[in-house]
């Protein structure tokens, strides 16, 4: 059954159903997409607009999420519903055998500046050495039919693709437009379900930054059982995901793991933090960082907290860690690498 999305606003005690208006030109989701990419609901880098791929085609919109891989994003314009999931499929074939310079030209042509320069300013660290390991796909449209809503979630489903798609609904009423946003299979899933088939299976702990710097504290983190990511949503989004009972390393970057325990509580709004044993708030405490409670009255750019019991941690000078041990960028994510458990289990005493 093709993908249905209905809105209503609240009047009173009322709800008063909003009506769809058809998106008369698709071109205007690239536009938006162009000005503000948060609107897809994914961190991710826009490198590219109308990229020139295979046999003279053009690809829509061409990303890198946190990891370096490339995101095809591409339209559903006025193209036949099969074609549009032809297409896609054509361009990652396309996309996968790009080299880091072809990568790094396309870049350069959109933002104006080198890859790795653009890379640090959008994710705030440095662009990891392998570059396009992986790839995924993502149709933008504003509708489709039952049949091409079956072919996305075959190929996702039996054959482990990684092509989705994100639906935008335009709405008007007298009191303006809107624009609704849905996919049409969760992104976690997704992701979980077509990793590469020679990456290692999790090891049921999640890798967490520190961060350390004007508004967090690893010391802070130590003496009253937390961690925290935030200034802005691609930050604690993340963090956000932890959930109680979750095992984490604490990893401070460029010194090593610091820390390893079990989350409390979810992540809420620093404000919100309330210590379980003294029942006192965190920003009435002494922090070695006081602007922890900066935009703490703003969800997209407060600093957000999870609880965590600490099993065992080491000092910023302790951190352990030999020389290919795993680390990346992401504030929040599985831990794979059989060798880097296993020197952790044995360092932290982790079961």
């Amino acid at each position: 059954m093709a993908f249905s999305m209905k809105l209503w606003q609240v009047a009173g005690k009322d709800l008063q159903e909003v009506s769809k208006d058809a998106l008369d030109d698709e071109a205007r989701l690239e536009e938006w997409v162009v000005k503000d990419p948060r609107i897809l609901g994914m961190d991710v880098l826009l490198i590219g607009q109308q990229v020139s791929a295979i046999s003279g085609a053009r690809l829509d919109l061409l990303a890198m999420d946190a990891e370096a891989n490339l995101v095809i994003l591409e339209l559903k314009r006025d193209k036949t519903p099969r074609e549009v999931v032809a297409q896609a499929l054509d361009y990652a074939s396309w996309a996968k055998n790009l080299s880091f310079q072809e990568i790094d030209d396309i870049a350069q042509e959109f933002c104006g500046k080198p890859l790795k320069d653009k890379f640090i300013e959008h994710f705030g660290c440095s662009l990891p050495q392998t570059v396009n390991a992986s790839h995924s796909m993502v149709i933008l449209a504003s509708g489709l039919d039952d049949s091409s809503e079956r072919i996305v979630q075959y190929l996702s489903e039996q054959y482990q693709v990684p092509i989705n798609v994100l639906f935008f609904t335009f709405f008007k009423s007298a009191a303006g437009e809107f624009l609704g946003r849905a996919w049409l299979t969760d992104p976690e899933e997704l992701q979980e379900r077509t990793q590469p088939r020679k990456q290692a299976p999790w090891s049921g702990y999640y890798f967490v930054n520190v961060g350390e710097g004007a508004h967090r504290n690893w010391a802070d983190f130590q003496r009253y059982g937390f961690l925290s990511a935030g200034q802005g949503e691609k930050y604690s989004n993340p963090l956000k995901k932890l959930k109680e009972g979750d095992r984490v390393f604490a990893y401070m970057k460029g010194l090593g793991y610091v820390g390893y325990g079990t989350v409390t509580r979810p992540a809420v709004m620093v404000r919100d933090f309330v210590l379980m044993d003294s029942g006192k708030k965190l920003m009435e405490l002494p922090l070695k960082t006081p602007n922890m409670a900066e935009n703490s009255h703003d969800p997209a750019l407060s600093e957000w907290v999870v609880g965590v019991k600490w099993e065992k941690v080491f000092t910023r000078e302790e951190a352990k860690k030999f020389t290919g041990i795993f680390a990346n960028q992401n504030i929040v994510c599985q831990l794979r690498d059989p060798a880097t458990v296993d020197f952790l289990k044995k360092e932290f005493g982790a079961v």
